[in-house]
């Protein structure tokens, strides 16, 4: 039920990563998020390490690129909008010489985490929808009082 806009806020406030990334401790962007701006990525277990935005549609999708010795991990974000609802969907893969070792070793944590994930950006979308939602009733209903 969340519109697309306020999903695109949430993945666009990279700082706030972790809130629905059950796999992030931290992240951060160095600069506005643009097209080749570059930020860092502290999961919960292994190194930190730098991304960079490497494709963006804004308010539709984005893909960011991660460097693995040999490899490169790919996370691309998009939103689909038909009348009834708003999908949004996160693919992962992975690029280069140690692509197969890469896919072999992290593949299944990918898989067995992305449904929580999913589910927490949409239950923050939704719940950020609604209070926003509120705030608006709140004020229309100031306004008719006040006059």
């Amino acid at each position: 039920n969340a519109k697309p806009a306020q999903i695109w806020t949430i993945w666009t406030n990279v700082d706030q990563w972790h809130l629905w990334d059950t796999e992030l401790i931290a992240a951060s962007l160095n600069e506005q998020f643009a097209l080749h701006a570059t930020g860092k990525l502290t999961p919960k277990t292994g190194a930190s390490s730098t991304f960079r935005i490497t494709e963006l549609t804004p308010n539709t999708s984005y893909t960011f690129t991660t460097q693995l010795p040999l490899c490169l991990l790919n996370v691309r974000r998009y939103l689909t909008v038909t009348e009834e609802k708003t999908a949004f969907t996160h693919e992962v893969w992975f690029t280069g010489v140690l692509s197969v070792v890469f896919s072999f070793l992290l593949g299944k944590t990918f898989q067995a985490a992305l449904p929580q994930v999913m589910e927490n950006l949409r239950h923050l979308a939704e719940t950020q929808e609604s209070e926003i939602a509120g705030v608006q009733q709140i004020g229309r209903s100031s306004d008719r009082e006040s006059t």
